[in-house]
């Protein structure tokens, strides 16, 4: 009796281990992991409260050093890293840019705790500049680990888990600070133990073989049969070049750097190729452009809050708009895979009619001076970016492979924070005009206008193009009608 349940044991036993390891080598383990890291890393309590707690009696800053000296380093920043940091990211294979983005967002977080002063800050700001750039390191992993066909499954996960991330913090830092459970330096401590968890959880994560463009798979095809010039093909050029000098081995450095000028090389050819066609070049000017307000607009709305209702005097509930503008606008994106809209004919007029309805929330959080009115036009403006930035994705990505996808994605974010960059120091900054809040809104509340009237006239124009087209089609009628009636 005893032999035998020892036998049943160990058979447990290994039945348990085979399927964890069957779990481990599926696409479910490295998912899972990358979400856990990505809540863990995007649970914020204190950012829905970062003005009150900067211009408060813990950092005694004043709301014109926050707004025109420290917030505008985290554009330069961002700008200044973003691709530095993507091409690391694919040098590195992911994994160990995502240990360094946590391990930056704990060092963020601890100088906004212990540190004080305009310069501390600033440095702060530069810190969460990179934190943010390394976002590219979380969105491409799971590419690389995956199947093709786990594609969607995975992306929908790792980005569902992100968002529950920044809910779960707004709406926990509204609690925590309506029901003064919690003091904001007892907040930050409690964010860097959630950050240190994000750090622990992401070296376990499978360190990926292959990246997208220095380390490719040889055994997959890129799928491009209208490019000029693949990987493969430059990989076969080489090939055959060892074959007939099998004698003469190239030192490693000059290996690296061809192969980097290999990578660069195919990257401005894809880069092209993307942009010659029209339509897609249409869908991303919109993408920079709106997505240059929409992260100017983020990163003061909070200054704008405390100019309208000064936190002293005022309940605040920031906490609670962020949470509630994140759950409808993931309702709004979400809603998109349901509607039945040829976005091809029609994407561009919505373009401009919802960043028409966008610019008018923007001029009502302006002018009207209420706190509840702010607080609606912004989740009604998270909103519609929140749709149109999905449509414009959607239509983007539905003819371009997933090394396109990145690379395209990748460069409207960089033009979006070149015009960034540019309305920063121009409007912002306090070397600039340095502008005070509400002449600040009125400029993004007017530059949205622009883009509606351009975007508007673009729909018009290609819907009137379109039918036409279609006109003369039916004048001409069927080819060869008449020999058929003969």
């Amino acid at each position: 009796m005893g032999g035998s349940r020892a036998h049943v044991i160990t058979s447990d036993r290994w039945t348990n281990m085979e399927a964890v390891k069957r779990w481990r080598s599926s696409w479910r383990f490295p998912t899972t992991l990358l979400c856990i890291y990505g809540f863990f890393s995007t649970v914020k309590p204190l950012e829905p409260f970062l003005i009150p707690f900067l211009t408060g009696p813990d950092k005694n800053l004043t709301t014109e050093q926050v707004n025109g000296q420290i917030f505008p380093v985290w554009t330069y920043s961002y700008l200044s890293v973003l691709v530095p940091v993507f091409l690391l990211t694919d040098w590195l294979r992911y994994k160990p840019v995502l240990m360094f983005q946590s391990a930056v967002l704990f060092i963020t977080t601890a100088l906004l705790r212990w540190a004080d002063g305009v310069a501390a800050m600033q440095a702060m700001q530069f810190f969460y500049g990179v934190v943010t750039a390394s976002d590219v390191a979380y969105f491409s992993y799971i590419y690389s680990v995956v199947d093709l066909k786990r594609y969607r499954k995975a992306t929908s996960y790792s980005r569902s888990v992100q968002l529950l991330g920044y809910t779960v913090g707004s709406i926990l830092g509204q609690v925590l600070v309506s029901f003064d459970l919690m003091s904001y330096n007892h907040i930050l401590v409690f964010t860097m133990v959630l950050t240190a968890s994000a750090l622990v959880t992401s070296c376990f994560l499978p360190m990926p073989e292959q990246s997208m463009f220095f380390h490719p798979n040889p055994s997959t095809k890129r799928g491009d049969a209208d490019s000029n010039t693949s990987m493969d093909e430059i990989k076969e050029e080489d090939k055959g070049e060892t074959e007939e000098h099998p004698q003469q081995e190239k030192p490693k450095e000059s290996a690296d750097s061809e192969s980097c000028g290999q990578v660069v090389l195919q990257l401005w050819r894809d880069f092209c190729q993307c942009y010659s066609s029209r339509q897609l070049l249409y869908w991303s000017l919109w993408w920079a452009m709106a997505t240059c307000g929409y992260n100017q607009t983020v990163n003061y709305v909070q200054v704008l809050w405390e100019h309208v209702q000064p936190s002293q005097n005022f309940s605040i509930y920031n906490g609670g708009v962020e949470a509630a503008s994140n759950l409808l606008s993931a309702a709004t994106a979400y809603s998109v895979g349901f509607t039945e809209v040829r976005w091809e004919q029609w994407g561009e007029l919505a373009l401009g009619g919802f960043s028409g309805l966008g610019a008018a929330a923007l001029f009502l959080m302006t002018f009207v001076g209420n706190i509840w009115v702010c607080y609606c036009g912004y989740v009604v403006f998270k909103c519609l970016y929140m749709l149109l930035i999905t449509i414009a994705m959607y239509q983007i990505a539905a003819g371009l492979s997933m090394e396109r996808y990145a690379l395209v994605f990748g460069a409207n974010t960089f033009g979006a924070l070149v015009l960034q960059t540019i309305i920063t120091s121009v409007v912002v900054d306090s070397a600039g005009l340095g502008l005070t809040i509400i002449p600040q809104f009125t400029i993004y509340a007017s530059y949205f206008l622009v883009i509606s009237v351009v975007f508007t006239l673009r729909g018009l124009f290609s819907i009137w193009t379109t039918r036409r087209h279609k006109g003369r089609k039916s004048e001409k009628g069927p080819p060869d009608c008449e020999e058929h009636r003969l």
